[in-house]
């Protein structure tokens, strides 16, 4: 019998149960390595009781102490998110005001280019001007 094939029958002997096999109880009683392994789990078994059954007590305050943190914790949490969703607005507004000036930029130097002539037709455009802008927009 090894040592390895009773471990968790040590766990259920410590616990109150007993070895029904022969060879076990035989191994046990001649083994340090189990009797010590016993041994650890009883005083694991007695270390839980007891701390199922002792009542701790906070110290004075402690609760309180506790508990404003919690709501300091909260608060600046509260408060970054409040901040970060407000730098994201910003941002996005900046983003499409940027956006709104270039398309602005751009039309603006389509509507100067069409003003002055344009450029040269290229081979194989059409032999008819484009209308206008506001000229469309007025149809």
């Amino acid at each position: 019998m090894r040592c390895e094939d009773l471990a968790d029958a040590l766990a259920s002997v410590a616990e109150g149960g007993e070895l029904r096999d022969r060879r076990a109880r035989r191994h046990v009683e001649g083994c340090l390595r189990c009797q010590a392994e016993l041994a650890q789990h009883r005083k694991l078994l007695k270390a839980l009781r007891t701390l199922r059954t002792e009542i701790l007590a906070p110290a004075p305050g402690l609760v309180a102490e506790v508990l404003a943190s919690l709501e300091e914790a909260g608060e600046r949490h509260a408060v970054r998110s409040l901040l970060e969703g407000r730098r994201v607005a910003y941002i996005g507004g900046i983003a499409v005001a940027s956006a709104a000036a270039a398309a602005g930029l751009g039309l603006a130097l389509v509507l100067a280019n069409r003003s002055k002539g344009g450029p040269p037709p290229r081979s194989g455009a059409r032999s008819r001007p484009a209308p206008r802008l506001l000229d469309r927009l007025a149809s």
